[in-house]
């Protein structure tokens, strides 16, 4: 396990630290074309969290959240390939992209800094510093050899040229789109907010963000029309504040009009980025799976078994859901449930890929997992084929063509409402679907089964990856629409989600409760109320155990609530990943329960 913790560990020492041959001096003259943003919160928020971690401490995180992880994560589908195998098919690859120095670390390697990044940094101002991957290794901890890391590196200093004395021409991008930029991805057309005048395709331009800002109506917001004109003076919106929000150089990819006229493609391509790290969009799919080390724990933390029956309660994007199928040999069941029609079909279309054929998918909003009466367990709320009748599509008044097309559609399923057939109405709409293509609620077109909920006591271990905050998430450049009021919602919300999860899963069985967030009121908090409230859960010991201690105590917030957190004891038997530790992971947290006789 210390052999585990201490690679990551020079993996993070490396990555900060062989940059800093690079001088500043070669960054332009003004500071203002930077990478230094600060986080920004709500005040209240900010006061709870320097409570809870110290004003250095929360200083620390609130640094590291706006920075990319140094390293990517992949989970290898150990139902398709193994961990050399992807090895030397992500090598293969990476060498076509020109990448030909990318040290590959041994199980045996001694796991010091300058053993593991033996690709020179180079700030030469050309794409070829961005063709640099420091190295690729299998993860070191316990149980995880089929996780592969593929280090990058950062942050570097961007030489953004001299530009004759002229204002440099830039391209602003959206937050989300820029965090985005900041793992890797490339700037698509969508994401772009505004463009410096006369900007053609091949120019190079500089890329800078837009925050949200505090508005004088009390909230935040982005006060920026999309296709703005850039003219580099001080009366740009956001100038000042886009002081040390620059991301990287590139290269535009279409005219300024053309960004601003087509809805789809790449803007500018990346030639320069702050942080260097590789993009696995649309690689090696059914193979490998992008994933946060602490997701993949959590799945481990479960413990599955061949041949149970187990619940992922809000499982898209499915990565844990296929990880746990994964960890089971595809053998028993993985019963994944999510409220949204679309997300449904991207777990299904995961599991797909990765030829993982336990999974069953509903669309079922977890606060209604339960189902008491006798439509339950994993009853569709679907009609059956002999409820289904054929409509007389013409005497609707349908078009012969049209009637032609519905029924070369396979489109004479169509199930009765209330004992009636379709209305024309009904018919026509599903008309222009099939003329115009699925509408965004159901983009995929596929067809999702719909959950009355499942028994009591009908499985045998539950995950509930809780909706939460997300404030762990990193890179993270804004923080400031979460308040106390929201964050109590959150946990409000967490807890009669885990209230559904205590009913479904037996006696003898096992809950993982896990969230993406350091706020202790979704975390110790939730562990607190499980354990007070119910006399039959206690904490269980977690393999493998990689992240730190929970917190213990309490806090008292501005208005006079008191926040229970875990009792000393017990904050060794969850984990809490912190993203300013030497792990550089995401901002996370797992409790395990066991689960007792219920009749106590």
């Amino acid at each position: 396990m210390q052999k585990g913790r201490d690679f990551i560990k020079a993996i993070r020492r490396s990555f900060f630290t062989l940059h800093s041959n690079t001088s500043i001096s070669q960054m332009d003259q003004s500071t203002r074309y930077r990478y230094s943003p600060t986080l920004k919160w709500n005040p209240m928020v900010e006061e709870y969290f320097i409570k809870v971690y110290g004003a250095d401490h929360f200083s620390r995180i609130s640094t590291a959240l706006t920075r990319p992880s140094c390293y990517s994560c992949i989970r290898v589908n150990t139902l398709k390939s193994t961990s050399d195998a992807i090895i030397e098919k992500l090598l293969e690859i990476f060498k076509e992209r020109g990448m030909h120095n990318v040290a590959v670390l041994e199980s045996s390697t001694t796991w010091e800094p300058d053993n593991c990044c033996k690709a020179t940094l180079k700030c030469t101002g050309s794409a070829e510093s961005l063709k640099t991957i420091k190295s690729i290794s299998k993860c070191q901890f316990p149980g995880l050899d089929y996780v592969v890391f593929v280090k990058g590196s950062g942050p570097h200093a961007i030489h953004y040229g001299d530009n004759e004395g002229k204002p440099l021409k830039e391209v602003i991008v959206s937050r989300k789109c820029a965090e985005a930029v900041l793992r890797g991805a490339q700037v698509y057309v969508p994401g772009v907010l505004a463009c410096s005048a006369h900007v053609e395709r091949g120019d190079a331009v500089a890329v800078s963000v837009a925050v949200e800002q505090y508005g004088p109506d009390g909230g935040w917001g982005v006060a920026m029309t999309r296709g703005t004109v850039l003219q580099g003076s001080q009366e740009d919106p956001y100038y000042f504040e886009r002081d040390g929000f620059y991301i990287g150089q590139a290269t535009a990819m279409m005219s300024r009009a053309g960004m601003f006229r087509v809805t789809e493609g790449v803007a500018v391509d990346m030639k320069e980025r702050v942080y260097r790290l590789p993009s696995f969009y649309n690689l090696l799919e059914g193979e490998i799976f992008l994933q946060n080390l602490p997701s993949i724990i959590t799945a481990h933390a479960l413990d599955p078994q061949p041949g149970e029956r187990i619940l992922d309660m809000c499982a898209a994007p499915g990565g844990k859901t296929t990880a746990i199928a994964s960890l089971m040999k595809d053998k028993g069941e993985v019963v994944a449930v999510d409220r949204s029609h679309n997300k449904v079909l991207g777990i299904q279309k995961l599991a797909a890929e990765m030829g993982l054929s336990c999974i069953t998918t509903y669309k079922l909003d977890a606060l209604k997992s339960v189902c008491h009466g006798a439509e339950s367990d994993s009853l569709p709320n679907t009609c059956s084929a002999e409820d289904a009748r054929t409509p007389d599509l013409l005497s609707t008044g349908i078009d012969g063509f049209d009637a032609k097309l519905l029924f070369e559609k396979n489109f004479n399923d169509l199930q009765l409402k209330d004992g009636q057939y379709p209305s024309k109405a009904e018919l026509r709409k599903r008309i222009r679907q099939l003329k115009n293509g699925p509408g965004r609620n159901h983009t995929a077109g596929g067809r999702v089964e719909k959950s009355k909920g499942f028994s009591p006591n009908s499985f045998d271990r539950v995950l509930l990856d809780a909706p939460c905050s997300a404030l762990g998430l990193r890179p993270r450049l804004f923080a400031g629409e979460d308040t106390i009021d929201s964050l109590r919602s959150n946990a409000k919300y967490q807890r009669r989600m885990f209230d559904q999860a205590v009913q479904l899963v037996r006696p003898g069985g096992v809950i993982v409760y896990s969230t993406c967030t350091i706020n202790p009121g979704e975390n110790e908090a939730l562990v607190r109320y499980a354990l007070d409230k119910y006399e039959f859960l206690s904490l269980a010991s977690q393999h493998p155990k990689i992240g730190g201690p929970g917190l213990t105590g309490s806090c008292e917030l501005s208005d006079g609530f008191v926040e229970e957190w875990l009792k000393p004891g017990e904050e060794n038997l969850v984990q809490r990943f912190d993203p300013s530790s030497d792990l550089d992971t995401i901002g996370f947290f797992i409790a395990k329960f066991s689960v007792g006789p219920k009749n106590i």
